[in-house]
C-alpha cells in the first residue's frame, strides 16, 4: 500500500511540474512588405539555419503560405557585406518533430544560397510548419 501511494504521489508530482507551454512557439511573423519578413538580428549561434538540427522556423503551412513565408524570409537576407543573395530550393529533407506536421512530423526545405563573389553556395534549412523568432544565419546580413 505504501509503495502504491508513493507511486501515485510521484506521478502527481511529475504531472504538476510539467510545462504548460506548447511544443511549437507559433510566433506571429511581421511583414516588411508583401514579399519580405522583418528580421532584426543576426544569430550568434553558428548552427542556426545552417543545420537541419536548428532550422529557421517561418511557419505558414497551416495557412497555405509555407513556401511564400520561406521566400519572405530569404528576401530579408543579404550576403555578409550587404550583397544581394540568390537562392533556389534544393528540395525537402530531414524529418523533424512538429505538432503542426503530418502525424507529428514535418519535413524541412533546403535552400541553396549564394551572392556575388561568394566562394561557395550555402544551405539554409527552413521549417514552414512551426514559427519562431527570425534571425539571419551567422555570416549573413539583413536588408535595410
Amino acid at each position: 500500500m505504501k509503495r502504491q501511494l508513493t507511486f501515485i504521489g510521484a506521478i502527481f508530482f511529475l504531472i504538476s511540474c510539467s510545462s504548460t507551454q506548447p511544443l511549437s512557439k507559433n510566433v506571429k511573423q511581421q511583414l516588411k512588405d508583401n514579399d519580405t519578413f522583418v528580421v532584426n538580428e543576426i544569430s550568434t549561434d553558428k548552427s542556426y539555419g545552417l543545420s537541419p538540427k536548428n532550422p529557421v522556423e517561418v511557419g505558414g503551412a497551416k495557412d497555405s503560405e509555407g513556401p511564400l513565408n520561406e521566400r519572405r524570409y530569404l528576401n530579408a537576407l543579404t550576403g555578409p557585406n550587404g550583397e544581394k543573395i540568390y537562392y533556389y530550393r534544393q528540395g525537402s529533407c530531414c524529418p523533424v518533430k512538429s505538432e503542426n506536421g503530418l502525424m507529428g512530423t514535418a519535413m524541412l526545405d533546403n535552400y541553396r544560397v549564394t551572392w556575388a563573389n561568394s566562394k561557395d553556395t550555402v544551405s539554409i534549412y527552413i521549417n514552414m510548419y512551426d514559427s519562431g523568432l527570425l534571425k539571419a544565419p551567422f555570416g549573413f546580413g539583413i536588408k535595410k
